[in-house]
């Protein structure tokens, strides 16, 4: 029922959430960039977004945004529409076994947790003389079943990370809980933004990016800081 989906009207919605949001918290309505979300969303819809004047989207598996990359640059071009606008963001947690396909094809690479991944990266851009930004996944809420580093480590790793010749570290990324209230999101996203800052102060980096907000909390985590964030449901509704 795709016909039924008004893109740009859901889009128009989420837009106006997050600049109410920003002047809340008394930042600039630019300050946060929104990526849409298009894990198994028909690219029909997808279409709809870049024709309304949206350009950044988060895939969450490697092979399957690859495959919807190559597929989506036809669609664009049979619309008229300018595919060098585009943006890929990668927002899954990326395993080090697929580092190599996914090297140099997003614009951002939000879910790097560990040193092996990190230097494989490391090596791949220096390899191809470029820069691959990235983004430090940390798991902020302590959840047992979530990927990222824990956040004890967390400064330390972005140190390290910092260090790995053809990185280009932005800052962090993390998911709160579904099911928190709002007192507990804002403390996960606070605490994210803290350990940006330390590994901020650490590094002398800018590490300006802050990854974190969903359909059910970029509010929140807008009022903690959130550069980016991730929208899937309330754009598209319900994924195929």
């Amino acid at each position: 029922m795709t016909s039924l989906i008004d893109v740009p009207g859901r889009l128009a919605q989420v837009q106006e959430r997050m600049a109410a949001a920003c002047r809340l918290a008394g930042r600039p309505e630019d300050d946060v960039r929104l990526v849409a979300v298009t894990k198994r969303i028909k690219l029909e819809l997808v279409l709809r977004a870049c024709a309304a004047g949206h350009w950044d989207f988060g895939e969450n598996r490697v092979g399957d945004a690859l495959d919807r990359q190559a597929e989506f640059a036809t669609m664009l071009q049979a619309a008229n529409l300018p595919a060098d606008q585009l943006r890929w963001h990668f927002i899954g947690h990326l395993q080090s076994r697929k580092a190599t396909a996914a090297s140099g094809r997003f614009c951002l690479l939000h879910g790097v947790d560990s040193l092996k991944l990190a230097r494989k990266l490391s090596a791949l851009a220096v390899a191809e003389n470029r820069r691959e930004p990235i983004l430090l996944e940390v798991n902020a809420g302590r959840e047992p079943q979530k990927n990222g580093l824990d956040p004890e480590q967390a400064v330390d790793f972005a140190l390290e990370m910092a260090a790995c010749e053809g990185l280009d570290l932005r800052g962090m990324m993390t998911m709160a809980a579904f099911d928190a209230d709002d007192s507990t999101l804002r403390k996960t996203f606070a605490f994210l933004r803290s350990l940006n800052e330390d590994a901020r102060r650490q590094s002398g980096l800018a590490l300006p990016e802050l990854s974190m907000g969903m359909s059910g909390d970029f509010e929140q985590a807008i009022a903690e800081g959130a550069t980016l964030v991730r929208v899937g449901s309330a754009i598209f509704g319900p994924r195929t």
